[in-house]
C-alpha cells in the first residue's frame, strides 16, 4: 500500500468531513475523466442541452452513484 493510500485512509477514518469531501471529489474526478475520453465538458453539455452547468454536475453525480 503507498504512502499516499495509507495517509488518505487514516484521514478518512479520523475525519468525518474529509471522508466526505474526498469521496466527493473523487467521483467528480472520475466525471470529468470520463468526459475527457468521449472529448466534451460539463458547460458543452450543457450547452448543448440549453441547462446549467451545476445540473449537469448534480445529475451526473447522482446518476454515478446508483451504480
Amino acid at each position: 500500500m503507498s504512502d499516499l493510500k495509507k495517509y488518505t485512509d487514516k484521514r478518512k477514518k479520523d475525519d468525518v468531513d474529509f471522508a466526505k469531501d474526498f469521496e466527493s471529489g473523487y467521483e467528480e474526478f472520475k466525471i470529468g475523466e470520463m468526459l475527457n475520453e468521449v472529448g466534451l465538458t460539463q458547460e458543452e453539455i450543457a450547452k448543448r442541452l440549453h441547462a446549467k452547468k451545476s445540473a449537469i454536475s448534480s445529475q451526473l453525480f447522482k446518476t454515478l452513484h446508483t451504480f
